[in-house]
């Protein structure tokens, strides 16, 4: 069998849980079935054996020379998506990943008849904040992700909470919608000795930390946990891996709130730039505990890999995320209410930022709660979320839409 699968992000161009999923599945995958890569970049892989073949597309420069930079977002991706679609398919089966993605699977069921897969990693209309950076270019990738996802052979979801949210936005068949998690790499991300990525850092390894590991953007509610800090234990460090602003508002907005912070307690570590994996485990695997405070996450793969690094975890209990962080068990779930569309924010930013402290002051405080979670939570990880089981879950998808499409 033969999968095409097209994406955003791939390496080494991966910064997202979209990207981090995509990598692994495609790796798993070429050791069942014959699989190709088509994504944003100008990557250029030849197969072989237990490697998929790779191809980078970039944005038509000519065609968008004269374009508005905010609906360039928009557009550059439908130049990438006419390209890959362009070259032959001769795949029995196209899964694509996220929006950016969907219109060449669109046309690839259109022009060669293949059967169309789509994995719905977040979904437009709870995204609201994305119209700053795409103007009314988010009308554009929200009516390709609709289009994409009611015209699809299969849906799949990466977690019960997304499938409940695609059939409450798009009102599709159930039965065409399958819930197959995100994993993570247990392999890699494992309890490691953290003292290289604390002498790189310049993080005291003499004092706890707490670590938050994200894009600056509105979902992954960064600007509530650095409010929240204001209420924690002060002898506590805080390493914050935070960079990729989504708009220079939000960016300045997050230089302005740190900024206030470490005149107010000492050990604020902001990290701007892309830590690499070998670092990440290293801070995952020395952290007292993870943070997760986003308002809206479909699922949230950074909550398995601290899991896995052995951190317990603190999250907002949004979306997917009560499916992988046992309340109790691997980690603390804090409560979250928001705003009805097209906000989405905090009913009350004060109360969650507070009750996010109130969490992570508990936590702290019960040093035998955390050796408890740090074990539970790796057995966790083992026992659900391994990317061999999840590759074979999705090729079995695959088996039965191509079978019913031939």
């Amino acid at each position: 069998m033969k999968i095409l699968y097209l994406t955003r992000e791939y390496p080494p161009y991966t910064y997202g849980g979209a990207g981090v999923h995509v990598e692994h599945l495609t790796r798993e995958m070429a050791a069942l079935a014959d699989v190709e890569v088509r994504c944003f970049g100008d990557q250029k892989l030849e197969q072989s054996e237990g490697i998929p073949k790779v191809t980078g597309y970039s944005p038509w420069a000519e065609a968008l020379r004269n374009t508005d930079p905010r609906l360039e977002k928009a557009l550059g991706p439908v130049s990438v998506n006419l390209a890959a679609a362009a070259d032959p398919v001769d795949a029995d089966v196209v899964h694509c990943h996220t929006w950016y993605s969907m219109l060449g699977g669109l046309w690839i069921k259109l022009l060669y008849g293949t059967p169309l897969v789509i994995t719905t990693h977040s979904l437009e209309p709870l995204r609201p904040w994305k119209e700053e950076q795409l103007g009314r270019g988010y009308d554009l990738s929200s009516w390709i992700e609709r289009t994409a996802i009611r015209t699809a052979d299969a849906v799949i979801a990466v977690s019960e909470g997304t499938r409940r949210e695609v059939l409450d936005a798009y009102g599709i068949d159930p039965s065409r919608v399958h819930v197959i998690y995100n994993g993570v790499d247990l392999d890699v991300f494992k309890p490691t000795n953290p003292g290289p990525a604390l002498e790189k850092y310049q993080i005291s390894g003499r004092q706890p930390y707490l670590l938050f590991v994200g894009r600056i953007t509105r979902q992954k509610g960064v600007i509530h946990l650095v409010r929240a800090l204001d209420h924690v234990e002060k002898d506590v460090q805080v390493v914050l891996c935070a960079g990729e602003p989504d708009t220079e508002e939000i960016g300045r907005e997050m230089a302005e709130a740190v900024q206030a912070l470490q005149t107010k307690r000492p050990g604020v570590h902001w990290i701007r730039e892309m830590v690499p994996i070998e670092d990440l485990v290293r801070l995952y695997s020395g952290a007292e505990l993870f943070v997760c405070p986003s308002i809206y996450e479909p699922f949230g793969i950074i909550n398995l890999e601290a899991m896995a690094c052995g951190c317990p975890v603190v999250a907002s209990k949004v979306g997917g995320i009560p499916e992988a962080v046992a309340d109790g068990e691997t980690g603390t779930l804090v409560a979250f209410k928001s705003q009805v569309a097209p906000d989405f924010e905090p009913v009350d930013p004060d109360r969650f930022s507070l009750d996010l402290a109130q969490a992570v002051n508990s936590l702290l405080q019960d040093q035998k709660l955390r050796g408890r979670m740090r074990a539970a939570g790796r057995h966790r990880v083992e026992n659900l979320f391994s990317w061999s089981a999840i590759a074979e879950d999705t090729l079995k998808l695959y088996q039965e839409i191509a079978g019913h499409n031939g």
